[in-house]
């Protein structure tokens, strides 16, 4: 026994298509915003502002006029005015700013291009500390008309948004509990990254990419008020975590369970989520690299026996997915709230805000492993 599983935009539930008079009235207020062409500036041109400049150009309303970094490409390249201070790139006056800088300068580029009246889209993560995107919060809050986005686009991806129907459709009854995996092999120079410089990372592993699992977890659970966990450096001769082993509970005993690490020899993006009826399971992530494996959606429902009790084999679909859009999707959704006016959906500083003070809680109240005796690798 198994159900048909549309694709996510093709059929979504019934409180996602109701619209109310004042989203009418929006609507209608938005036709002509749905025609306005956006300046961007994007600040920090590594690989992920390169990212961001393809995303830019593929979107027919979005125009990119000028690029900041400090080791910048030549105004040839990239076709518009290039700097290597911030500021001068704000002094171009962009409608949108995409920050895409290292941690450390998240905070004050964020802040000073709403003050200059930007709509600003920051990286994750949002900052080094929950001071940081309180200090970004506080000047969101004081530009009301103005929005601010970070890039979570694992909360884009299609099996992502797939199983999130799944759950909120009730299907399969109450989430119990969550158990993830993601993790990396480090990869060339790893102990030299700045990822591993607290100083301008504000963290390791768990901070760089487990982030990520952290904020789908809640995105799924919600919101976590216990925290219990073990982290260091494990393998790399570093001044962070290269592992952190996480469990979380939220106020109703919904319990998760992350492994974050930086000695995954085979990289690895794994989240299962139990229900009363069945499971979810999400494997593989699509990426620029390529090593986390095909993405795909497992959904399984319980069996039962003649007396009720469940059967050790459920029935199981499993859906694989080829194309990911999550970029183009979340940079779309930056666009229309900007068009309507709308609330920032998932991505918003709330959300910013509550993944960080759980990074945050891991880190102060986790306990400190003692680093391996074995050393690195010859």
């Amino acid at each position: 026994m198994f159900y048909h599983l549309p694709l996510y935009g093709k059929e979504v539930s019934r409180h996602w298509q109701m619209v109310d008079l004042k989203s009418a009235r929006r609507a209608t207020r938005g036709q002509d915003a749905m025609d306005q062409q956006y300046t961007v500036g994007i600040i920090g041109y590594g690989k992920v502002g390169r990212t961001r400049h393809r995303i830019v150009d593929a979107h027919p309303r979005l125009r990119l006029i000028t690029v900041c970094d400090v080791s910048p490409p030549s105004s040839g390249e990239v076709g518009v005015p290039v700097h290597t201070q911030w500021q001068a790139a704000l002094d171009m006056c962009p409608d949108i700013v995409f920050v895409c800088t290292t941690n450390e300068m998240i905070p004050d580029i964020a802040v000073a291009a709403l003050d200059a009246g930007c709509h600003v889209f920051c990286e994750k993560p949002p900052g080094r500390t929950v001071a940081d995107i309180e200090k970004m919060r506080a000047a969101e809050n004081a530009h009301p008309h103005l929005k601010l986005k970070f890039g979570f686009n694992h909360r884009y991806h299609e099996a992502v948004r797939n199983a999130r129907m799944v759950i909120e459709r009730g299907r399969l009854g109450r989430l119990l509990w969550a158990r993830g995996i993601y993790g990396k092999a480090g990869g060339n120079a790893y102990d030299r990254n700045w990822r591993n410089d607290p100083a301008r990372s504000g963290g390791g592993i768990l901070i760089d990419q487990g982030i990520h699992m952290m904020d789908l977890m809640r995105m799924y659970c919600g919101d976590f008020v216990d925290f219990k966990a073990y982290l260091g450096a494990m393998y790399w001769n570093l001044p962070v975590e290269d592992n952190a082993f996480v469990m979380m509970r939220t106020a109703g005993d919904r319990v998760a369970m992350l492994h974050s690490s930086a000695t995954q020899w085979r990289h690895r993006f794994k989240l299962d989520l139990y229900l009363e009826r069945g499971f979810l399971e999400l494997e593989g992530i699509l990426s620029s690299t390529q090593t986390y494996g095909r993405e795909s959606l497992k959904i399984a429902r319980v069996l039962y026996d003649a007396e009720g009790y469940p059967l050790p084999n459920p029935d199981e679909t499993i859906s694989f997915y080829s194309e990911d859009r999550s970029w183009e999707l979340e940079v779309e959704d930056f666009v229309r709230a900007i068009d309507l006016d709308l609330v920032v959906g998932d991505g918003n500083s709330a959300d910013a805000l509550a993944v960080m003070q759980m990074v945050q809680a891991v880190y102060s109240q986790g306990d400190q492993l003692s680093p391996l005796s074995a050393p690195l690798a010859e």
